[in-house]
């Protein structure tokens, strides 16, 4: 079983090999002491694609022998100096299944095969405060790299690296650098030890395909690179957060699913930028990929819901066996949709997603005439058009009777404003405030819609869980008490529409949509 772990460093250049100097560290911050922890050997070996897909993504893995942690281990960017990195204990020359479907996203199902070995003599010091606690590990590390592809190479050089415990303040990393550059220490250009070895010892990361390329006729300022930046942004997110997923990480399904959806929506927004037999094909499948991520993050929310609404009433209010049977069917419907998803990550169609978001990157197929125009133009065109949309939507579902039709309009309504939010986000970096006031009324108009379809679904399941209540013997009561707080919950937010939807339309009537 991997376990999961956030590493904070920073990394610098040595450039000889005097570190006599250690000792000025004591004061930087709230480090009083350094303590030496001798030399210990190190051996790694990192395994990649022949095409270092793991490389370029700055990610990395490898299998270590030596020091306080062997075994394999996996980076993943995060923000910042941080990473994330899994480890697992076991010393097996294959990569460990579950490791390697953490890769998928990067990898896109392509071999592994080690790539590099690395050797590292490292010579580590404890930064302590008053009390004797360590607050961060220095280590200078002298490395000796060997390129085990085709294109052989060998390099060596000396780094340091700074890294924080578990829960250490950054700000540590900047009072340390401050006497880390008074020593002639700058910050390391690569950003991993693998990186540096296959760009000094190889030209293989050098002959890295070039996105810029493909987009050299798309001049910066115009709508495609202003579009091709949000993709490019979502593309990348999506990337990051299938490890998350896999390891049921908490809100990791729903950021997912809606990047998947801003990614979809931005696709059909704007899809006079784009070549439509190359985009609707992606289009379709990140429409499948949000509904089978749906399955699981529904009945999270729904879950959340329900349990929260049984806690908070009074105990005359709860008859029968209530928490038990909501239990028994959260574990019922939540291992039913957890393999949903893992199922979908695990399909080829997912892999096949993988391929075209990664083309629609390095070779945007964009339609010169649309994507060289003047991003104004083309930003609100589109808005009016999803303005228009969601008005034909909204007016109506305004003045029907409350009931089944009127839920269906509303949920319609909700949709097309969630439309509108997306499309306004990709054209906020052109058209600025406007923009971001009209993405903001149409987020308020999707949350109030979104907030009376969720009692909706909410009532119906509250019937289906008295039914199979009445069904075992058990008082239907209390489900319905719940129901009665949903419909009251539901016509609430009904009240609430008419003015959400007033402030989107007069933001829609302000610069927003002007040509």
């Amino acid at each position: 079983m991997a376990r999961s772990m956030r590493e904070t460093e920073r990394k610098y250049a040595v450039p000889d090999a005097d570190i006599s100097w250690l000792s000025d560290l004591a004061g930087a911050g709230p480090v009083a002491s350094v303590a030496d922890q001798g030399v210990r050997e190190l051996d790694a070996v990192y395994y990649d694609s022949d095409d270092l897909r793991l490389t370029r993504t700055r990610a990395s893995l490898r299998r270590r022998t030596g020091g306080t942690d062997a075994g394999w281990h996996l980076k993943l960017p995060l923000p910042g100096d941080s990473r994330e990195e899994i480890r697992t204990s076991s010393m097996s020359e294959d990569v460990p299944e579950e490791l390697r479907c953490l890769t998928l996203s990067r990898t896109r199902g392509a071999v592994l095969r080690p790539v590099v070995r690395i050797r590292s003599s490292r010579s580590p010091h404890r930064l302590l405060d008053a009390e004797g606690d360590v607050l961060a590990e220095l280590s200078v590390d002298q490395v000796s790299a060997e390129v085990l592809l085709d294109d052989e190479g060998r390099t060596a050089w000396t780094e340091l690296e700074v890294e924080l415990v578990q829960d250490g303040d950054p700000a540590l990393l900047d009072s340390v650098e401050k006497v880390l550059r008074k020593n002639g220490l700058d910050r390391a250009q690569s950003p991993s030890k693998v990186f540096r070895a296959l760009t000094e010892a190889t030209s293989l990361l050098r002959r890295a395909p070039d996105a810029s390329d493909a987009r050299a006729d798309v001049a910066p300022g115009t709508a495609g690179r202003h579009v091709l930046a949000y993709t490019d942004r979502l593309v990348g997110a999506l990337m990051d957060l299938d490890p998350a997923v896999r390891r049921d990480t908490p809100d990791s399904v729903h950021r997912m699913r809606t990047t998947a959806r801003r990614l979809r929506g931005c696709l059909r927004s704007y899809r006079s930028v784009f070549d439509r037999e190359v985009t609707d094909p992606v289009r379709r499948d990140l429409k499948w990929l949000a509904n089978e991520l749906g399955a699981e993050r529904d009945h999270e929310v729904l879950r959340d819901r329900l349990t929260s609404e049984v806690r908070e009433l009074s105990g005359e209010l709860v008859l029968g066996p209530v928490e038990a049977r909501l239990k028994a069917w959260d574990v019922a419907r939540r291992t039913e949709a957890r393999r949903r998803t893992l199922d979908a990550l695990a399909s080829p169609r997912y892999l096949g997603l993988l391929n075209g978001l990664k083309s629609l990157t390095e070779a945007p197929p964009l339609r010169a005439s649309k994507a060289a125009g003047k991003p104004g133009k083309v930003f609100r065109k589109v808005l009016r058009k999803e303005y228009r949309r969601l008005a034909g939507r909204m007016e109506p579902a305004l003045v029907m009777a409350s009931g089944p039709e009127r839920d269906t309009a509303i949920h319609d309504a909700r949709k097309a404003a969630k439309r509108l939010r997306y499309a306004a986000e990709a054209a906020r970096p052109a058209l600025g405030k406007p923009a971001r006031r009209l993405g903001k009324r149409a987020k308020a108009v999707q949350q109030v819609s979104g907030a009376q379809h969720d009692s909706v679904v909410t009532r119906d399941a509250l019937r289906r869980l008295a039914v199979s209540a009445h069904a075992a013997g058990e008082p239907g009561f209390t489900w319905g008490v719940l129901h009665g707080q949903e419909g009251a919950a539901a016509a609430a937010r009904e009240r609430q529409l008419p003015e959400a939807w007033s402030k989107a339309r007069a933001a829609a009537r302000k610069k927003a949509l002007r040509s």
